[in-house]
Order: structure tokens, then sequence, then C-alpha cells
């Protein structure tokens, strides 16, 4: 094949998935979660940015996928922070209370666990309902967007009450 007519397809192919790996503008989640209000589990702006990653040229099946799976890492990553943070507060809780104080981290640690759990299994089951679609990647990768967030503003609303 002449190398001219193989750039052309290569280009006509739009991002190569093995070379090119979707990324979302983690500024856009971050103010997504920080402008989140108490118990705004679904916030409006869920799915901004992995949105405007799709309109990289990532609009097929697979790409719009990846572009889910960017924004559901940059939403572990706070829920990550959050656990932290919320695991910190409960420690200097635990500092001034008395000795028979509940092990909030301990009960932390056992939700968390669970609610890892639950996700996971939940968003199983929403992708073996598509088992036959193409949009099953889609629809798994938006369940665990949508529990992720939920869960890192959960996090969030923990510390301090």
């Amino acid at each position: 094949m002449n190398c001219k007519i193989l750039g052309i397809l290569v280009v006509l192919a739009g991002p190569s998935a093995a070379q090119d790996v979707p990324k979302v503008d983690t500024a856009l989640v971050e103010s997504c979660f920080a402008n989140a209000g108490p118990g705004e589990y679904a916030p409006q702006c869920l799915g901004a940015a992995s949105n405007q990653c799709q309109q990289q040229g990532y609009s097929s099946t697979l790409g719009i996928t990846g572009c889910i799976n960017a924004e559901v890492d940059a939403w572990d990553t706070i829920l990550n922070r959050e656990y932290k943070a919320v695991r910190a507060d409960f420690s200097s809780r635990a500092n001034a209370a008395s000795d028979t104080a509940i092990d909030l981290n301990a009960q932390l640690l056992t939700a968390q666990r669970a609610w890892i759990a639950y996700r996971d299994a939940e968003c199983t089951l929403a992708y073996a309902r598509w088992q036959d679609g193409s949009l099953r990647g889609i629809v798994h990768a938006n369940c665990m967007m949508g529990m992720t967030a939920q869960r890192a503003i959960e996090l969030r609303d923990m510390k301090g009450n």
C-alpha cells in the first residue's frame, strides 16, 4: 500500500485507542465536586468532562466509554481524597472522645468496603442487562461515574458531622 494512502487512512480513522487514551479536564470534575451542594448526589455538571472529551474526536462507542472512564478516574481520585479526609476527621474526634467511643474509622472501613462491593455489583448488573448491546460499556461506565461521584459527595458531607 502506498505510504500516502496509509497516512490518509490513519488520519481518517481518528484517535487510536492504543496510542491516544482519552483524557478529561480534571479541573471540570473538581469544580463540579466543589459546587455540588450538600446531598446533591447527581449534580448537573456530572459528565461534563467526559462530554468535552467526546467532542475531541472520541465519538465512537469505545471512545465515549473511554471518556466516561477517564471521568470515573477523576471522581475516584476525589473519592479517595475525601475518604482519607473523613478518616482524619474521625481520628481527631476519637482523640477528643473517651475510650468507650465507637471506632468510627473501623465503621467507615466496613461501610466503604460494602459500598465498593455494592457499586461493582450494581454496575455489573447494568452491564449484564445490556449484554447483547453495543452500549453496555457506556451503561457500565455511566453507572460507575454516577455512583462514584455520589459517594465522593457523601464522604465530603460526613466531615464534621
